[in-house]
């Protein structure tokens, strides 16, 4: 009978630290966290990393349109250097875009 008991108590312990571990991992996976350990820039509901730049080659994401980018990239010239965008209005996620920051003109 003791033995059934520090089985129960040893899975019960196993339990709560699984839980403990599990919560913990939860609370930290919503979180990003930037360069240098400080949280993101937050802007409108999007996430930046403060000085972060772009590629040359940019995928739109949920949410953004061209004058969010265009402040975010530095490229205030991205509806004419991307012949493929006849509507500026009509930006969509997965939308694939040439970026040129202005300091590199």
């Amino acid at each position: 009978m003791a033995r059934v008991n520090s089985l129960t108590a040893l899975a019960e312990a196993v339990s709560w630290y699984s839980a403990l571990l599990l919560t913990l991992m939860l609370v930290l996976s919503c979180c990003e966290w930037g360069e240098g350990g400080e949280l993101p820039a937050v802007e409108n509901n999007l996430v930046y990393s403060e000085g972060a730049g772009c590629d040359e080659i940019y995928v739109v994401r949920e949410g953004e349109t061209l004058h969010t980018i265009s402040e975010k990239c530095g490229d205030p010239y991205i509806v004419e250097e991307n012949p493929h965008i006849h509507d500026p209005d009509d930006v969509f996620p997965g939308l694939v875009i040439k970026i040129t920051p202005f300091k590199n003109r």
